[in-house]
């Protein structure tokens, strides 16, 4: 048995689903149909001759019921890690999952009962499939509901359809399939799913304290072929108390996201600083406007969001505000944060590093506070092997101190880098079995800036479902994770849950 509490600093959110040869203990939502693909096996590994695509179309909704729950922290509560989840009926009375709403503290997180008799317990050795079912904040520009699965010309689009709820899901069908099948196992195979991936992992931290940790395993939460790496993940805090024109600024919610829309508030704005942020806009290729208020006067420009491990292809508003008002506003707090800020590789600070294995360094302004004189700002920092976040924070202080504003630095948590031996049997079996289905023999096992739970636990990998130099076929913008329209092709969801089948098969037998 398994059993938590519900958290004053967070929330873990974990079902645990066991497979010991042919039988099978279920916990997830009551959608479970019986029927999901017709299969056979051929010598030791899965081969798919048919999807049941119907099934798909007729019952996509409760396909990923799931994905319409807005399970996302909310921001604005303190010292809270709050989620919103409807409740979740286990449709398996060999485990007892309730899940039940407390208003704004979140959800009572009752226990977990995995029976000693099912299958056999005489496996000492363990896999893992690892998945999380919380989202970022839904963001602006949706052509589709972000709660609601809508499936249009081949293609899912919903909040979590690719990170990570729709490949959490695509693990325990194929966990389903391998039940389904009979295949015999000589390993206990469990898959685990959390909900604080996006804010922290505080969820698997408390699970490696507390239950059973996998041997090796995989993480459906990223990019086919294989990652090998993640880069290292650095929060880092810039905070001040010196004075600024700026009234108010508050813009971003995750520090794993650009800052797409950001607003600052000054209390009076010339004729001539009004003409030169319209050219700053149009020099910059944002938009923005400004509007007169009672409170002084707010500027506001739309930038781009993307995700932090990739902050390149993102614009940050409220980085492109702090330059402005520094310049046109000669505000003295705003130029040194600008100066701190403005290269994602973080050269003006001195971290730059092109890494061996992982690439490089990059960084992202992610939530920035400033009122009434007063500065916290959140950075995250993706760094790779070559360096460490002490190295890092070394360079902040000293950068700091070079500064005409007084601005300190603070380390708010460091989660190290993730490196898996690429000769080792875990990635080359993923690799062979990603190859079969696919028919890519040219790409290779890489590295990322982004992180998983597979950072959490020894010897475990990320594994799909995107695949690599995926063409769009339709003509509707198609979201990735973290952006407006997420979305993923459904055939290449169907074929991840068949390669996770059969990696499952190959690596457990």
């Amino acid at each position: 048995m398994i059993q938590t509490k519900l958290f004053n600093k967070y929330l873990a959110f974990l079902l645990i689903l066991s497979l010991f040869q042919s039988q099978f203990v279920l916990a997830s939502n009551e959608i479970i149909k019986d029927e999901l693909v017709e299969a056979t096996l051929k010598g030791k590994n899965l081969e798919i001759e048919k999807y049941k695509k119907p099934y798909y179309k007729d019952d996509l909704n409760e396909f990923l019921e799931y994905v319409e729950s807005p399970a996302v922290k909310d921001p604005f509560i303190e010292n809270e890690d709050v989620y919103y989840l409807k409740t979740v009926k286990a449709p398996s009375t060999n485990i007892n999952t309730k899940i039940e709403n407390e208003d704004v503290k979140g959800l009572k997180y009752e226990q977990i009962n995995v029976p000693k008799t099912v299958g056999n317990v005489d496996f000492e050795e363990t896999f893992g499939v690892l998945g999380h079912l919380d989202i970022v904040p839904l963001g602006e520009g949706w052509t589709k509901d972000p709660l609601k699965v809508t499936l249009e010309n081949g293609y899912i689009f919903g909040r979590g359809v690719m990170d990570d709820k729709g490949p959490a899901l695509a693990g325990y069908y194929a966990l389903k399939m391998i039940r389904d099948l009979n295949i015999p196992l000589k390993k206990r195979v469990m898959l685990i799913t959390g909900c604080d991936e996006e804010s922290g992992m505080e969820c698997m931290k408390y699970y490696v304290d507390h239950a059973e940790v996998p041997q090796m395993g995989f993480v459906p939460d990223a990019n086919f072929p294989v990652i090998y790496g993640e880069k290292g993940g650095l929060h880092v805090g810039l905070v001040s108390s010196d004075a600024t024109v700026i009234k108010k600024l508050h813009a971003g919610s995750r520090p794993n996201i650009v800052i797409g829309k950001a607003d600052v508030t000054v209390d009076v704005m010339s004729y001539q600083q009004e003409d030169l942020f319209k050219f700053y806009c149009a020099t910059q290729g944002v938009k923005g406007n400004i509007k007169r208020g009672e409170e002084g006067v707010t500027l506001h420009i739309d930038g781009a969001f993307a995700h932090a491990a990739m902050p390149y292809n993102g614009v940050n508003a409220a980085v492109l505000l702090l330059n402005f008002i520094g310049e046109a506003y000669n505000d003295q707090l705003s130029k040194d944060l600008y100066f701190l800020l403005k290269d994602w590789m973080g050269k003006p600070v001195g971290i730059e590093k092109d890494g061996l294995y992982m690439s490089f360094l990059t960084m992202n302004t992610g939530i920035v506070n400033m009122e009434n004189n007063e500065t916290d700002i959140l950075i995250d920092i993706r760094y790779p092997n070559d360096t460490n976040g002490d190295e890092i924070m070394a360079k902040f202080d000293e950068a700091c101190a070079n500064l005409t504003s007084d601005i300190k630095a603070e380390n708010r948590g460091d989660s190290k880098p993730l490196f898996v031996d690429p000769d080792s049997r875990l990635v080359k079996d993923l690799m062979s079995v990603y190859q079969k289905y696919t028919g890519d023999t040219f790409s290779c096992p890489i590295t990322i800036g982004g992180g998983t739970y597979a950072r959490k636990f020894k010897n475990f990998v990320s594994y799909g479902p995107e695949l690599p130099n995926e063409v769009i076929e339709t003509d509707a913008f198609v979201g990735g994770c973290h952006q407006r329209d997420e979305g993923i092709k459904l055939d290449n969801l169907l074929q991840a849950i068949c390669i996770y089948a059969d990696a499952i098969v190959t690596l457990c037998s």
